[in-house]
């Protein structure tokens, strides 16, 4: 095995590390979320029905929706 060879041996299993510690963020984020959501309807502040219709409401955004949104709060 050459120098070169075992240097991009280690890059590859620096970047799987990495891809690993990513998935393992990813998870956790989307649990918090989840909880989050579940106390949510727990507790009645909200109910699955609005739920469901904001997320719809915030997936048809586009960029420029989210501009006039962010220069309204300003």
């Amino acid at each position: 095995m050459r120098g070169e060879d075992i240097v991009n041996t280690g890059n590859e299993v620096d970047i799987m590390a990495q891809i690993s510690n990513l998935k393992n963020t990813d998870y956790r984020n989307t649990l918090a979320i989840a909880s989050l959501i579940e106390l949510l309807f727990e507790k009645n502040i909200i109910n699955r029905d609005e739920f469901a219709n904001k997320a719809q409401e915030l997936d048809t955004f586009t960029i420029e929706k989210l501009k006039k949104i962010k220069n309204k709060m300003l």
